[in-house]
C-alpha cells in the first residue's frame, strides 16, 4: 500500500553539467538550490541582486545587467544611518554610499560578464505580490523596512508577467543564444499575504511559468512548489517556523533535481567530490603525525587528478587549505 502520491518528474529535457555556467535569481529557495549547486562544484553566481521575490523584480534586475547599468548616489537612500537600494537585498547596505554602490555596481559588472556566457539562468520565484513606490513609481525589490504608506501593493495577473517576461528573454537570447532557462515556484508561503491570497499569489506564477514554457523554446520548469505542498505535505518537512522547507525537505528536492537535470557521469562527478569533502571535513587527533601528513597528500593527489580530467574545477581554495595544513 502507497501512502503518499508522487509528483511526475519531468523527463531528462535538458542536463546540467559542471562544465556550464549558471546564474540564478530569485528568493531564499534559489540560494538553497544555489549553495548546494556551489557545494557540489558547479560553477555558479547566485542572486547578484540579493534575495527578489516577484517575478517584476527578477525582470527588471535582468534589464539593468543587460543595459549595463552602473548606479550612482542619487539611485540610493539613506534611512536609519545606512545607504541602501530599492532594488538590491539589505546586504548590500552600508553606512557609507560609495562602499554600498561598489558593492552593488561590482557585483553587477560580475553579473553581466557571466550572463553573456551562461548556459542556465535557473529563476524562483515567491510571490505574485509587488511593492510600487508612490513617489518614483517603481516596482522595488526591497521595502528595507519602510512605511507601507508610501507603497501601493498589488498583485500581478498572470500575462503580464508573461509579456513582460519573453520581453526580456528575447533580449537575452539575442545576447547569448545558448542560454537556458529554468523556472521554478517556491514552496516557501507568504503567510503575511493571508491563507487564501497566498493560495492566488502562487497560483498565478504557476499560471504563468506553464505559459511561458509553453510560448518559448529553452524555458523548462521545474516543481519544487508541488514536490513539498503535493508530495511531502506534512508539517514534519518544514523548519520549526512552519513556513519554509526542513533540511530534510531540502534535500529531498535536491535529490529530485538530480534525477531531473544531472547524467549518471555528472552524479559520479558528484559522488568523486563528495568523498573528497569528507577526507577534507576530517579532524585529526593528531594533525602533525606522519600518517595525516601521508593522508592530506593523497587528498591533494585526488583532487589534482579531478582537476586534470575536469579543467573547468574550481578546486584552488581546497589545494591551499590541504597545503596550509600540510605545512603544520
Amino acid at each position: 500500500m502507497n501512502f503518499r502520491t508522487q509528483v511526475d518528474l519531468p523527463d531528462k529535457e535538458a542536463e546540467i553539467r559542471h562544465s556550464e555556467q549558471i546564474v540564478l535569481f530569485g528568493s531564499c529557495f534559489a540560494e538553497n538550490i544555489g549553495n548546494l549547486l556551489r557545494e557540489n562544484k558547479f560553477r555558479c553566481d547566485v542572486n547578484p541582486f540579493g534575495v527578489l521575490y516577484n517575478p517584476l523584480s527578477v525582470i527588471r534586475a535582468l534589464e539593468q545587467i543587460l543595459e549595463g547599468k552602473e548606479y550612482r548616489e542619487k539611485d540610493l537612500f539613506c534611512s536609519g544611518g545606512l545607504w541602501h537600494s530599492w532594488m538590491h537585498h539589505s546586504q548590500f547596505s552600508s553606512a557609507f554610499s560609495e562602499e554600498c554602490l561598489n558593492r552593488i555596481n561590482g557585483r553587477l559588472k560580475k553579473a553581466s560578464d557571466e550572463l553573456k556566457s551562461a548556459d542556465w539562468l535557473v529563476i524562483t520565484w515567491g510571490t505574485s505580490y509587488v511593492y510600487i513606490h508612490q513617489e518614483m513609481q517603481i516596482v522595488v525589490g526591497n521595502c528595507h523596512k519602510q512605511k507601507d504608506k508610501i507603497f501601493t501593493r498589488l498583485m500581478l495577473n498572470a500575462g503580464t508577467i508573461v509579456e513582460e517576461f519573453r520581453s526580456v528573454f528575447n533580449k537575452l537570447k539575442e545576447l547569448n543564444p545558448q542560454l537556458k532557462v529554468l523556472l521554478t515556484v517556491s514552496p516557501i508561503r507568504h503567510l503575511k499575504d493571508g491563507m487564501h491570497d497566498n493560495q492566488l499569489s502562487k497560483a498565478t506564477l504557476l499560471l504563468a511559468t506553464n505559459e511561458i514554457c509553453r510560448r518559448c523554446s529553452d524555458c523548462f520548469y521545474f516543481p519544487s512548489y508541488e514536490i513539498v505542498m503535493d508530495e511531502l505535505r506534512d508539517y514534519r518537512f518544514y523548519a520549526d517556523d512552519m513556513v519554509h522547507p526542513s533540511q530534510i525537505a531540502i534535500e529531498y528536492i535536491w535529490k529530485c533535481f538530480n534525477q531531473c537535470y544531472f547524467s549518471k557521469e555528472t552524479q559520479n562527478i558528484m559522488k568523486e567530490w563528495a568523498e573528497i569533502k569528507k577526507a577534507l571535513s576530517h579532524k585529526p587527533f593528531h594533525p602533525e603525525s606522519e600518517s595525516y601528513q601521508t593522508f592530506l597528500s593523497q587528498i591533494v593527489l585526488k583532487i589534482g587528478q579531478m582537476k586534470e580530467k575536469l579543467p573547468y574545477l574550481e578546486v584552488q581554495k581546497e589545494i591551499e587549505l590541504c597545503e596550509s595544513r600540510l605545512k603544520i
